[in-house]
């Protein structure tokens, strides 16, 4: 979600960064002599690399960055429940609230109705031909929530969409099919649902929560930080006070700005900063990458876009973004201009590289992994490794690279030099599916995503490799290409 200003690399040794785990009943316990700690199913060594399973991924780390292995061991609750997922994007919020008329049965339901981790859809069938309405929303409530909680947003919008059908007043249904349609980039259709919602339970923090990040992510702040605040005095939440901070910040800074609208953006911008002319040339530049960008990824947002432009100091003021940040897209576009009079060609890359963000985000329904994001983005700015390539490949080859499946999260996280090492290692990943499977198939991957699929079964159904495959495929082409 956010562009490396900094074009140092780094091919030295490099600390891991663990990947998100899911809570388990128990797990085996990698650590990291860096003092990281992975959590993961099952694990065993294969040659030079540590090899484990979390869920239906697999994963591998060389074996000489492992301290030792423990036979069981609880992971954490993990707060995010979704690659990337920092209080910089959108938060993976599930309401509290169960349906009303229905709370006697819901565990009754669950059992019925999820087996394992699947729906049963049999079951569902079975209590809809029973013919109680409420009882037959909550059961697709249960599923509903199931998938949510699984990330397979597309059957967990299908599932709330008929619960709704059946029982369209129900405010935890509202808040759950709100909150989903928010996490997939669709705040302007969650907003009637989340009022409505609000208006069946004006008491309900949940209700007032799900409004407030589907008034934010609509770009409604003033409106958000209101109903943020009703949603504390009800209810204390850490995660509600840190979005409102932001929205503060953001409003604080904002208070003056003005506004100009095109077809496709809202451009907010402090008119003593910017010129007229550089107004205009970022509208046209904006519009004119965003057809490009239809053509390539062959989708559009369905929402109006939110451009805001900063002066430096306060774009890290209200981002609160490392100092190698060079822009954020974080459900809006904020790009620093100080000092720029036009529009050069440094500055259209950045504003097309996260404004492929925003189409990214919108076909994988918020669930790309950081490395495919960052890797498309720039590969349509277009970028190219051709003065790192060389130097990447020996990363590869002498086995020193960030593997794959530790770049599914936030690069907030990395320092500077960190960074551009695994900015460069995705625009690797991504030139290598595309020079070898084309377009349609960094298309597809996204669209599994969308669907619900793991990273790594998307791999596989698209281009047939794991990441352990990934990471040698890469470093083959990279060593093909830019090795001697």
């Amino acid at each position: 979600m956010v562009r490396a200003s900094v074009i140092i690399l780094f091919f030295g040794s490099i600390s891991f960064f663990s990947a998100a785990v899911a809570v388990r009943a128990s797990a085996e316990t990698i650590h990291l002599k860096n003092g990281r700690t992975i959590w993961a199913d099952h694990v065993h060594e294969n040659g030079v690399h540590v090899e484990y399973d979390i869920g239906d991924n697999s994963y591998a780390i060389l074996k000489s960055t492992v301290d030792r292995v423990d036979a069981g061991g609880m992971p954490p609750v993990s707060s995010t429940g979704s690659p990337g997922k920092e209080l910089h994007d959108v938060p993976a919020f599930a309401p509290a609230d169960s349906p009303r008329d229905a709370l006697m049965s819901i565990s009754e339901l669950t059992d019925k109705v999820i087996h394992g981790s699947r729906v049963d859809e049999e079951a569902l069938t079975t209590i809809e031909h029973q013919g109680n309405r409420n009882r037959t929303a909550a059961a697709y409530y249960v599923a509903g929530k199931h998938e949510f909680d699984h990330q397979n947003f597309s059957k967990s919008r299908s599932y709330f969409e008929t619960a709704l059908h059946l029982d369209p007043d129900n405010a935890a249904i509202l808040n759950y099919y709100a909150a989903l349609l928010v996490r997939t980039g669709n705040a302007a259709e969650a907003l009637p649902h989340a009022e409505h919602a609000v208006r069946l339970a004006p008491g309900s923090p949940d209700a007032l929560t799900v409004l407030g990040y589907a008034q934010f992510a609509a770009d409604r702040n003033r409106d958000a930080i209101r109903t943020w605040k009703r949603s504390l005095e009800l209810r204390p939440d850490t995660a509600v006070q840190q979005f409102l901070a932001k929205a503060e910040r953001e409003a604080s800074a904002e208070a003056d700005y003005s506004q100009r609208e095109s077809g496709h953006f809202t451009l907010r911008y402090e008119g003593k900063q910017t010129s007229e002319s550089l107004r205009s040339q970022l509208i046209a530049t904006l519009e004119s990458e965003y057809d490009d960008l239809v053509r390539q990824l062959g989708i559009a947002p369905r929402s109006s876009i939110a451009v805001i432009l900063y002066t430096d100091q306060t774009f890290f003021d209200v981002t609160q973004a490392p100092s190698w940040t060079g822009a954020v897209n974080d459900g809006k576009l904020r790009i620093p201009i100080h000092g720029l009079n036009s529009v050069t060609p440094e500055l259209a890359r950045v504003l097309k590289h996260e404004l492929a963000h925003s189409f990214i985000n919108q076909l994988s329904a918020g669930r790309c992994p950081q490395w495919l994001n960052e890797g498309i983005a720039q590969a349509v700015e277009p970028k190219s490794l051709s003065s790192n390539g060389r130097r990447l490949a020996e990363l590869f080859r002498t086995e020193h690279e960030v593997p794959f499946n530790a770049m599914e999260g936030s690069f907030m996280r990395f320092s500077g030099i960190e960074a551009a090492l695994v900015y460069d290692e995705s625009l690797a990943a991504v030139q290598y599916i595309h020079d070898t499977y084309g377009m349609g198939d960094l298309q597809r991957i996204l669209e599994k995503l969308g669907q619900g699929s793991s990273t790594e079964a998307a791999l596989r159904a698209t281009i047939h490799s794991d990441y352990r495959q990934l990471d040698q495929e890469v470093g083959k082409y990279l060593m093909g290409k830019y090795g001697n």
